[in-house]
């Protein structure tokens, strides 16, 4: 616990069998964690066997893949249900270090922020990390053009790995969102939407081959959902549209 916060990891894994145990570890090493969850998305290999035989840990698994997004849906509500106050989503592929986990639970804990962002991008360590260079490019440029619609001054919206407060948590209608890897964007749209200060920690990241990465393919349809997203933010915000995700409250 962190000033008497309950503190729950959430970690939405598929096919992590080479990195899931070393990312858990350095998870409970940092001594503020009460829970870990773990959320298998019917993966092919061992992923759901190591995390079973883990302690302090409960295990989900879907027994027919429901997508990055959908994950995290099955994520929250397990630790919403678990009586989590803050709840950190940590990626068990080992590319986003856990020894921010203290820094990014105080920050909700003292009541500031109720979304706290690890970013790769404040103090330059996505290039340095290995991040592909087109890849930083197009975060670049995507965070440019959602800052614009938005109106928020984020140095990125693509980052992995976030913090959240339990009323945040239960604030917002993640059912009606994306099952795909736009689930992140949307999420943290609708946090804006409803007035939340988001805060950002630098945070050094990871790139090799055992780390998950979404294809270009997929990149590409990423990309022009977050556009897509943040498009109808400000349409909802002029309320030229109506939509679910963005709801107008006269």
């Amino acid at each position: 616990m962190i000033q008497h916060k309950k503190v729950v990891v959430v970690m939405p894994a598929y096919n992590a069998e080479k990195t899931l145990r070393q990312t858990y570890e350095e998870v409970v090493a940092q001594g503020i964690v009460d829970l870990v969850i773990f959320v298998d998305d019917a993966s092919s290999d061992n992923t759901a066997q190591i995390a079973a035989g883990l302690p302090n840990t409960k295990l989900y698994v879907h027994k027919e893949n429901r997508g990055y997004g959908g994950n995290q849906k099955t994520c929250y509500k397990a630790a919403l249900d678990n009586g989590a106050d803050i709840v950190i989503m940590v990626h068990p592929d080992y590319q986003y270090t856990p020894r921010l986990i203290p820094a990014m639970a105080s920050l909700i804990s003292c009541g500031l922020y109720h979304c706290v962002l690890g970013s790769r991008i404040l103090g330059g360590y996505a290039l340095k990390g290995g991040m592909p260079y087109w890849r930083y490019v197009a975060n670049r440029f995507l965070t440019f053009a959602e800052n614009i619609l938005i109106g928020a001054k984020l140095s990125e919206y693509h980052t992995g790995y976030r913090a959240f407060s339990r009323e945040v948590l239960q604030r917002l209608s993640l059912e009606i969102n994306s099952d795909d890897f736009v689930f992140d964007n949307q999420m943290l749209a609708q946090i804006i939407w409803f007035g939340y200060t988001v805060a950002e920690v630098s945070c050094p990241t990871r790139y090799f081959a055992a780390a998950s990465s979404i294809n270009f393919s997929h990149s590409v349809r990423y990309g022009f959902g977050c556009l897509k997203t943040a498009l109808d933010f400000r349409l909802a915000k002029m309320k030229l549209i109506s939509s679910p995700i963005f709801p107008v409250y006269e």
